[in-house]
């Protein structure tokens, strides 16, 4: 028996209208939808008048759900994939099930559609030629402030996902960390109240305090300017700036890499100068 074939279908990130006529056929022929959020895709599938069958596919069901699906579709079922938004695996179910698939010699078939990282990064203002996503910032105020200093010192465009509660906490450690680093808020995309505030972290921080916030948040920072090699810091200021990447959480592995990279210097030299600054103190 023919194996059948995976599809991951984009779907709306908020309009309903956002969603390809490959995409609606392809919910309509498949004979499976594995949906992330039942109630979520019935309201597209009223909407669109499909009928297909679902069933739930999310991350608390991933371990359980993976091998059924899988065995469906080695009976030759052909299964459309959907989150509650956007293109599943990123940031959602998907990823798990791909694996599994490729593993069994299942056909992937890709669906292209709206997501809510590019949507955010063509609107908002900053380069466009190198970026990076990196999902949900960790929730915990000193988890994500070690995750945000690993990145300090990127030159391309960051992305992040990031929930209302906790913006504003977010954007203070953003002022403390890049600085005044420009920064666009992607708010309710292809909604009704959909906004892009583009400021530095404290005339956001500023702004939503006085306004509140509401709905969901993609998080866009313009990447570090690298130094002229004229501008270059001498040994140090190198050193001061590595122990300030040390006291923001880094490993001094990872602090004399980051340093060396940005201004172009040798490591070797660097890791030298710290450990000689290292015994002058002790």
């Amino acid at each position: 028996m023919e194996a059948g074939k995976l599809y991951l279908c984009a779907t709306p990130i908020g309009n309903l209208e956002d969603i390809t006529y490959r995409a609606i056929r392809t919910l309509r022929e498949v004979d499976l939808v594995a949906a992330e959020d039942t109630r979520q895709t019935l309201k597209l599938f009223n909407h669109y008048e499909i009928k297909t069958n679902v069933t739930s596919y999310h991350r608390f069901n991933i371990k359980q759900k993976t091998p059924f699906l899988i065995e469906k579709l080695k009976e030759g079922f052909n299964i459309a994939v959907v989150s509650d938004a956007g293109l599943p695996g990123i940031s959602d179910p998907g990823m798990e099930l791909v694996s599994e698939a490729i593993q069994n010699n299942i056909c992937i078939v890709p669906i292209p559609g709206a997501s809510a990282v590019t949507t955010a990064l063509v609107a908002s203002g900053l380069n466009t030629d190198e970026f990076s996503f990196h999902g949900f910032l960790p929730s915990k105020r000193n988890s994500r402030r070690q995750f945000l200093n690993k990145y300090v010192d990127t030159p391309n465009t960051l992305i992040f996902y990031e929930s209302p509660h906790r913006l504003i906490a977010t954007l203070e450690d953003l002022q403390e960390i890049f600085k005044e680093r420009m920064i666009c808020v992607a708010r309710e995309l292809t909604k009704k109240f959909e906004e892009f505030k583009r400021a530095t972290p404290i005339e956001l921080v500023e702004y939503y305090r006085e306004k509140g916030i509401k709905g969901e948040i993609t998080l866009i920072i313009s990447g570090v300017k690298k130094l002229p090699i004229e501008e270059t810091p001498d040994m140090i200021d190198l050193l001061k700036k590595v122990q300030e990447l040390i006291d923001g959480g880094l490993s001094k592995k990872e602090a004399l890499k980051s340093i060396a990279k940005k201004y172009n210097t040798s490591k070797r030299e660097l890791y030298q100068g710290y450990e000689k600054q290292d015994k002058a103190i002790k």
